[in-house]
């Protein structure tokens, strides 16, 4: 080519069209939905709608802590056990010899949160941790630790066992047999 401002111009005109062809190609590409936002999920029924019962009585609730604490002494783990009423009031507590005293009233935060919300701590635990849901923890009364379990009785709330002191799934099974004295 003779003209050498003509074959620049012819030159940088296919470098453009090489460039911006990805461009429109991708913008004629149809749009993918984003994933659906877990929280706009609206579900049919109430979830943990477990109705408050009558309070759970002293013998009942020192009947689930003396369960909870045979099998925490089975397997040698010292935990602090917590057992409060359908409106999340201290009805019994046990320390065990050698359970660690910041777990006092850890144990009993997570009765109170399993009473107040009706549903095991655990649902807290996995709100936070599997799906992210961070928001969860600025929520007054929470503790996102498993090892608080509601009591229910013919289907109503009735208390609520925490159990602190080890690791989140000692707590949890402690807790559980305990629990298996009412929840049936």
């Amino acid at each position: 080519m003779r003209n050498p401002v003509l074959a620049l111009f012819l030159f940088a005109t296919v470098k453009l069209v090489s460039v911006l062809a990805p461009v429109s190609a991708s913008a004629q590409q149809p749009a993918v939905a984003p994933p659906a936002y877990p929280l706009d999920a609206v579900p049919d029924k109430m979830p943990f709608a477990t109705p408050y019962g009558a309070p759970i009585a002293l013998a009942r609730a020192q009947a689930a802590i003396a369960a909870a604490q045979a099998e925490a002494e089975k397997r040698g783990w010292p935990l602090n056990i917590a057992v409060v009423d359908s409106g999340a009031n201290l009805v019994a507590f046990a320390r065990m010899d050698g359970a660690q005293l910041a777990s006092v009233a850890i144990a009993e935060h997570k009765a109170r949160a399993a009473a107040s919300f009706r549903r095991p701590t655990k649902v807290f635990e996995e709100a936070v941790q599997k799906m992210d849901f961070k928001y969860v923890l600025t929520l007054d009364g929470i503790i996102a630790s498993r090892g608080g379990i509601p009591l229910i009785e013919d289907g109503k709330l009735i208390g609520a066992i925490g159990c602190s002191g080890g690791t989140g799934s000692q707590d949890e099974v402690v807790c559980a047999a305990g629990a298996a004295t009412i929840n049936k």
